[in-house]
Parts: C-alpha cells; sequence; structure tokens
C-alpha cells in the first residue's frame, strides 16, 4: 500500500484564523478555498510513499530536524501563483526566501535521497501557503479587463519550532491532510 506523503510546517492557530480572514476578500473569485485546518508550507512532497519506507523517512527526518534551529516567516503578500503562470493556478500567503528554510530543504532532501525515490525541487524554496486553488474554466470565463486582482501586503510572522510529516488523502472534493509526526527542531 502506497501513502502520498510530504514534509510540511503547519501553523500556528492564530496564523491559520488571520489567513482564513484573507480568503473572504475575494468572494467573486472563481476558486476553490483551503479549509483553514489545511493551511501549511511543504518543505519536500516525497510523492506515493509504500509503508515499508515510512519508518526510514520518520527517522531520518528526525536526524535532520537536529541540525536545525528554530527560526521565524513573515509572509509578506497575497498573490497569485506560481509566479508568472497563466493563468494563475492558485492564490498564495507568501513570504520572501529563507537561508534556514532553503538549508533545511536542502538537507532533508540530500538526507532523504538515498532512501527514498522522489522528484528533487531545483528551484528555491519561497515560503507560500495556497489559500485557493483557481478553477481554471470559470476564470477563463470571465473577460480579461474584469479579472480581480489580487495584492494585498500582509505583515504575518511566526516562528517555525518543529516540522511534520504528512499524509494527503484525497478525497471527492478536497484533500485531507494527517500529522504522521511532527518532530521539534533543535532549541
Amino acid at each position: 500500500m502506497y501513502r502520498r506523503i510530504f514534509i510540511a510546517i503547519n501553523l500556528p492557530d492564530r496564523i491559520r484564523k488571520k489567513l482564513a480572514e484573507h480568503q473572504a476578500v475575494w468572494p467573486e473569485l472563481p476558486a476553490r478555498w483551503t479549509k483553514p485546518e489545511n493551511l501549511h508550507i511543504t518543505v519536500v512532497f516525497l510523492g506515493n510513499i509504500s509503508e515499508m519506507e515510512l519508518p526510514s523517512i520518520c527517522e531520518i527526518t528526525n536526524e535532520v530536524a537536529q541540525r536545525h534551529t528554530s527560526f521565524f516567516i513573515n509572509l509578506n503578500q497575497v498573490c497569485y501563483g506560481p509566479p508568472k503562470k497563466i493563468p494563475p493556478r492558485m492564490i498564495w500567503a507568501k513570504g520572501e526566501p529563507l537561508m534556514e528554510l532553503t538549508k533545511l530543504k536542502e538537507d532533508l532532501e540530500q538526507s532523504l535521497s538515498g532512501s527514498v525515490n522522489f522528484h528533487h525541487e531545483e528551484r528555491a524554496l519561497v515560503p507560500h501557503i495556497t489559500l485557493a486553488r483557481i478553477k481554471t474554466w470559470d476564470w477563463q470565463k470571465i473577460e480579461l479587463e474584469e479579472r480581480p486582482t489580487v495584492e494585498k501586503d500582509l505583515d504575518i510572522k511566526f516562528e517555525v519550532e518543529s516540522i511534520d510529516i504528512m499524509e494527503s488523502e484525497l478525497k471527492r472534493n478536497y484533500p485531507t491532510y494527517i500529522i504522521l509526526e511532527s518532530i521539534p527542531l533543535k532549541f
């Protein structure tokens, strides 16, 4: 049996609530909004993982977490994402690239690559949270000049104290995310 696994940074409840408030700003957008409890930052997406590989992933992720200290993420903008994608696919809350986050991602990818076969992201990790997924078919029906602009400055800061090994279960209309193991970073 295979499970869809990724490593993520989950958000404090107060941050999820703040971000959920921004979802109500653009009610006219043809989008499927992410449930507040599903808001997170994906650090490494591993994909379909067998039950046999999971213990090794947990062990390696624990080892990596002990090499990294807690750090802060500052989300500074709501925008369409990914950048330069036309038509846009998502609405993001995003921040600036962080050296600590990039080093964590690279360490995880390098450490896991010997145990798990997964696709490495070559680009820098820009912290972003998917607030909504655009319904492309409905988006294309909107006249070009009538498409809403999604740009809003944010000032949301939170400390990352742990990383989570997560499972994504694809349901009929939306995914459900389950924390398999929460791993504290070194303090």
